[in-house]
């Protein structure tokens, strides 16, 4: 088994991010977790076990609130090994000119800002562990999709793993980009079974943080079969 690494993680309460917490736990890890609605965080918690998890509820956009969340993990469970900065959101109204303003502030401050806070806060402990830092990107960020903000966001967060990966690079840190296709999540209104599951990115994130740490595994592309 590999070494038990803690892992922080950004919008846990649901989804990919509940689901890689499952993952970990059950591959011998423990979990900071962290989203808005408290209530769900304790449920997982209750799960997972107190021992292998703590739930610290936080807005992701405040950098004060994330700040707590840092420091209640470490407390609870002294280092931090990687930092999962998975929180994100979409838009209902696609495209530039009919798009609304009010959405893409709110999706900014979700996908761009808590992303840097998130490594902000991280990286003093992760650089003290040799650690590891994750981002959930997209596909979308990888590619043209016509007046996509979002996209435009998931450029970013892409963009910024790819810097953040020479970065932490100076003293020994590894910076993994996850980029997955569409994935059945409640990111949706509709199910669609025909697309990744979460635990196809969260079987990801597993390899990344269990690959030896000679391997810096920079990106991670995942797409459904059909």
């Amino acid at each position: 088994m590999a070494k038990e690494k803690v892992v922080l993680i950004t919008g846990a309460s649901s989804g990919i991010g509940e689901m890689t917490a499952k993952i970990l736990v059950q591959n011998g890890h423990k979990v900071v977790l962290t989203a808005r609605r408290q209530e769900k965080l304790d449920e997982l918690v209750d799960y997972l076990g107190a021992d292998h998890a703590i739930a610290v509820a936080a807005d992701a956009t405040d950098i004060n609130e994330l700040e707590k969340v840092v420091k209640e993990g470490i407390n609870k469970f002294g280092r931090l090994d990687v930092a999962y900065a998975n929180a994100g959101m979409g838009v209902s109204t696609s495209g530039t000119e009919k798009g609304d303003p009010d959405e893409w502030d709110t999706m900014i401050q979700i996908n761009i800002n808590a992303l840097l806070y998130t490594a902000k806060l991280a990286l003093p402990h992760l650089r003290e562990s040799v650690g590891q830092f994750i981002i959930t990107s997209s596909a979308a960020g990888r590619r043209p999709i016509k007046g996509s903000i979002y996209g435009a966001t998931k450029w970013f967060a892409y963009g910024f793993g790819q810097n953040l990966a020479e970065e932490m690079a100076e003293w020994g840190g590894r910076c993994t980009t996850i980029t997955p296709g569409m994935v059945n999540t409640p990111f949706f209104d509709d199910e669609k079974p025909d697309k990744l599951a979460p635990a196809d990115v969260a079987d990801a994130v597993l390899f990344a943080v269990e690959a030896d740490k000679r391997n810096c595994v920079r990106e991670i592309f995942l797409m459904p079969t059909n």
